[in-house]
């Protein structure tokens, strides 16, 4: 087996602060494996306050974010990764920070032409307190990922979810609140800004929610999706379009919703560095398309190489291309 990487050092950045922080740590586990086998000296770092320290002790050649939530997927660690100069993966500063705070991204993206679900943002108390919009709607966290905190409102609730109130909630004073879309979860990544394929997601729960996402049997994925070429194409195009209109680099993944007795399609949200566990769909879409787990690691690795970073090194033996930055 060739080894692509051998004498590069790369630090792979898991486990961290956030809510996802156990999704993280799996990512992580499996990037970092996969780094070893390509030939990378491998540092594993459990990304804390601390970060810049461990970083600047470690000095490695770039750095593989598998983080996922607040701090490690919204811009904050690439700010910090970009004042150390160390080349980073997945989307810069910009684009991190705007794909996770879902009013602002929704703006863009509608200007852009993609199609996004109505609604807007309230105070939690507000919420809790009657219906804000008429059931059924979505309730969710401005600023969480993995349905992390996500709730739908039937036809007929009597009341609007009480846990928005609890002592134990701790996703922001505002949330984000959306008409329901029924019908079909679908979910398209992109690889160097084009879309790989799309994927109909078959829940064993209500909806796709963090359960679904990484439990065991927790959903079915439908490979290509069994939808209408028409439809298929579409999603592939709004995803296309929405990676570019956030500023997205290397790998993302956009969430869809496909309502097919009223032929609506909505983009609900890009997820600027998708789960890469053993049950994620990025993995599995790039396998579709012959691109194996090592090979789609790899590609992410070296796209953060050739970036560079802002004052950073390049890939050895290359030069520093364009800034890490959205």
């Amino acid at each position: 087996m060739t080894k692509p990487l051998l004498g590069h050092h790369v630090a792979v950045l898991l486990g961290g602060l956030s809510s996802e922080r156990e999704v993280s740590l799996v990512s992580g586990r499996e990037c970092a494996d996969a780094l070893e086998r390509l030939g990378a000296k491998v540092s594993r770092v459990d990304a804390g306050r601390d970060l810049a320290e461990v970083l600047g002790r470690l000095k490695p050649d770039v750095c593989f974010n598998a983080l996922h939530g607040e701090w490690g997927e919204d811009g904050c660690v690439q700010g910090v990764l970009e004042t150390l100069a160390i080349p980073y993966t997945h989307s810069g500063v910009l684009a991190s920070a705007l794909a996770m705070d879902k009013a602002k991204a929704k703006a863009v993206l509608a200007a852009a032409g993609v199609t996004v679900p109505g609604g807007g943002l309230f105070n939690r108390f507000e919420a809790a307190a009657d219906h804000v919009m008429a059931p059924p709607y979505v309730v969710k966290p401005n600023s969480e990922g993995s349905s992390v905190g996500v709730f739908i409102v039937h036809d007929g609730a009597n009341r609007p979810p009480q846990e928005l109130v609890a002592p134990t909630w701790t996703f922001g004073e505002e949330v984000m609140i959306e008409p329901y879309i029924r019908g079909k979860e679908l979910a398209c990544g992109v690889m160097d800004g084009k879309a790989m394929t799309v994927t109909d997601i078959i829940s064993s729960t209500e909806f796709y929610d963090y359960e679904a996402k990484y439990g065991e049997g927790g959903s079915r994925h439908v490979i290509p999706a069994d939808i209408s070429p028409q439809v298929f194409e579409k999603a592939m195009r709004m995803t296309e379009l929405a990676h570019a209109a956030l500023g997205c680099r290397g790998v993302t993944r956009s969430d869809l919703r496909y309502d097919d007795i009223n032929d609506v399609l909505v983009l609900l949200e890009v997820n600027t560095q998708p789960g890469m566990t053993p049950t994620s769909l990025v993995p599995e879409q790039a396998a579709q398309q012959g691109v194996d787990f090592d090979q789609l690691v790899l590609w992410i690795t070296e796209d953060a190489y050739a970036r560079g970073g802002a004052g950073g090194i390049a890939r050895k033996g290359e030069t520093s291309g364009q800034g890490a930055s959205s």
